[in-house]
């Protein structure tokens, strides 16, 4: 008579061994591994590396950011480009970036050397804010209701694209921004 196995009936005999040498050994190293990698994250790479950008964000009514986004373009327009407003901020001052359905507005030309303050927030749906402006690598959410502030010293000429790196809608792989930073 055959005789029945099943995953929750005991085990016959002695199914638990201890650890062998070559076990103990591998299982030593990695907790001597997960506690220098610990204090390598949280005590040395904060010493040797560079600071990343520091982000703050707040809570706003998307009609006053929108109102307040308008104002900065009427104020600060230079021309426009592709139908887009391009605006040129004084060194130093904020730049207020709008993301809405597949677009981010303004087009914006900064000085390079000078740190301005982002002022990001989005009219309708999370997008993603991506730069790559070398040395800088910036991922941010961008949410409605919410001001995303982050202040950034471009230190390279150059056209910079501008990317919605979080699906949007069916328009998502259109939505590129651009920055301009100038001599």
């Amino acid at each position: 008579m055959a005789s029945r196995v099943s995953a929750l009936a005991k085990p016959r005999g002695v199914w638990w061994e201890g650890l062998g040498r070559d076990e103990r050994l591998w299982v030593w190293l990695t907790v001597i591994w997960g506690i220098a990698m610990f204090l390598m994250i949280a005590f040395v790479w904060p010493l040797i590396g560079e600071e990343q950008n520091r982000l703050h964000a707040y809570r706003v009514d998307p009609a006053t950011f929108a109102s307040q986004a308008e104002a900065f373009i009427q104020q600060y327009q230079i021309g426009q480009r592709d139908g887009v407003p391009v605006v040129a901020p004084p060194p130093g001052g904020d730049v207020y970036l709008d993301a809405r359905a597949f677009a981010w507005q303004p087009v914006i030309q900064l000085k390079r050397g000078e740190t301005y303050r982002f002022l990001i927030s989005s009219r309708d749906v999370q997008h993603g804010f991506s730069l790559v402006m070398p040395p800088h690598s910036i991922n941010v959410q961008v949410l409605p209701g919410y001001v995303t502030v982050l202040e950034l010293t471009p230190e390279k000429t150059g056209e910079f694209p501008l990317i919605c790196n979080e699906y949007c809608g069916l328009g998502h792989h259109l939505m590129i921004g651009r920055i301009i930073v100038t001599e």
